[in-house]
């Protein structure tokens, strides 16, 4: 038998267990995840777990906090929804924040370059273990390989946005779930419960509502006013022409692009921030993302990292620390108060039609595409990471990036390799795999350099 409720006070708990345990990027937290709410605590069965992973893999934003938005609504509704969500991010934000002023304050000093350097080829590892680790949750059959594949392509030769890849896959979902059924409907709704699913509480006693276009709208307008007040309260304190508009600006916008959570848009992110803005230098990204990978919280935090490189650099009359701060705040406000709003008013639709074989197909279709998304992420750090220079040309519409061989960092392969012999081999987690590539970053860096 199961509790017929679960406390809020029980629930507060386990969001601060799920929030301090939540390393390893999207494919680790997921994992945390299910392990506490679907095979420890039997809160919700892995059909439904799924479900709800899906809808929030079709959103923009990072999938994992998301998904912990999401159960918490169903336990607890909006209240639920924002204390899971809140407490996902604070673990994150403040150790990025601390990182963030090491990093800008005593970053020239040797240990700290030694130990960046080690950083960026387990970063790399970890990426590509992401890759096979999503890979094997989502491709269930030959079907889901190849939308995979394709979107790798679509998005790695031929420069295709994510948006425009997410909206052919989940069509394709949707139309060859009707077509060849057996090969796209992979995820079960209400009709599919079986006798076992009755053991998890939310199967069992959370029954979906017909939602409220009153209660939605309402849900819109607040967060949308959330959203923008502080791009407005700048705009009006000290005008649009500084560094503070300028990344609310642009982190409102990648907030509503980044499909595929932070693996998928962080390439996309890093070259606008380096090449076009100027608020990052070549390589920092991936530093960034060391940081994001050894915290607890979403990777899609590095935007936070990105926000307070570029107010440091470019404060003005402002005392730099001071602007770093503000804007990681305003970044990560920016970032966020989206997922709140897809999920809020989202949620109680997809509730209402999980058993929609429409929803599932178009749903599973999307999270094939995900994984070729990823996967160009690692290829594009792979080679970023191993080599000095590289080559970008375009032909017949197609995208080639060609590495300079002669410029391949033989350090950054040695410790890749490393890296990735005690992460897959070994089975060592995340965060022993990324103390042993630091570790190599320093031997290396005063022995040799």
């Amino acid at each position: 038998m199961i509790d017929k409720q679960v406390s809020y006070k029980e629930a507060l708990k386990v969001w601060v267990k799920v929030a301090i345990y939540s390393f390893g990027g999207p494919a680790g937290q997921i994992a945390v995840m299910h392990k506490i709410l679907v095979e420890e605590k039997k809160w919700i069965s892995e059909n439904r777990f799924l479900h709800a992973l899906n809808y929030c893999m079709l959103l923009p934003g990072p999938e994992a906090q998301q998904l912990a938005t999401y159960i918490g609504w169903l336990l607890h509704k909006t209240k639920g929804g924002l204390v899971a969500g809140l407490l996902f991010i604070l673990p994150g934000f403040i150790s990025i924040l601390i990182l963030s002023i090491l990093y800008a304050a005593y970053r020239d000093v040797g240990i700290v370059e030694a130990i960046f350097f080690g950083i960026k080829p387990a970063v790399l590892a970890i990426v590509i273990g992401a890759v096979i680790k999503i890979g094997k949750r989502a491709l269930k059959n030959e079907v889901m390989i190849i939308m995979a594949a394709l979107a790798f392509v679509a998005i790695f030769f031929f420069e295709v946005d994510f948006p425009y890849i997410i909206i052919v896959a989940g069509l394709t979902g949707f139309i060859g779930g009707r077509i060849w059924e057996e090969k796209f409907h992979v995820i079960k709704g209400h009709e599919a419960k079986s006798d076992q699913e009755n053991n998890y509480f939310i199967d069992s006693y959370i029954q979906p509502v017909k939602p409220s276009i009153k209660k939605t709208v309402k849900t819109v307008l607040l967060f949308i006013t959330l959203w923008a007040l502080p791009l407005v309260l700048i705009a009006l304190w000290i005008g649009t022409e500084n560094i503070f508009f300028s990344e609310g600006l642009f982190f409102s916008k990648t907030a509503v692009v980044t499909f595929g959570g932070a693996y998928a848009v962080l390439a996309y992110i890093a070259q606008k921030a380096v090449e076009d803005y100027g608020w990052l230098k070549s390589g920092e990204m991936l530093d960034g993302l060391g940081m994001a990978e050894s915290t607890p919280g979403p990777l899609i935090q590095v935007v936070q990292f990105v926000g307070f490189m570029g107010a440091y650099r470019l404060s003005g009359t402002m005392d730099p620390l001071l602007a770093g701060i503000l804007a990681s705040l305003l970044v990560t406000w920016t970032t966020f108060v989206p997922c709140f709003l897809f999920i809020f008013t989202g949620a109680p639709y997809i509730e209402y039609l999980r058993g929609n074989k429409n929803v599932t197909t178009a749903l599973s279709g999307i999270t094939a595409a995900v994984v070729g998304v990823v996967l160009n992420l690692g290829v594009w750090f792979a080679i970023h990471t191993l080599f000095g220079e590289v080559n970008e040309s375009h032909s017949l519409g197609i995208r080639w990036m060609i590495p300079e061989w002669a410029t391949i960092n033989i350090p950054s392969l040695v410790i890749g390799l490393i890296a990735a012999f005690v992460y897959f081999i070994l089975k060592w987690d995340m965060l022993k795999t990324i103390l042993v590539s630091i570790i190599c970053g320093i031997l290396y860096y005063f022995t040799f350099s």
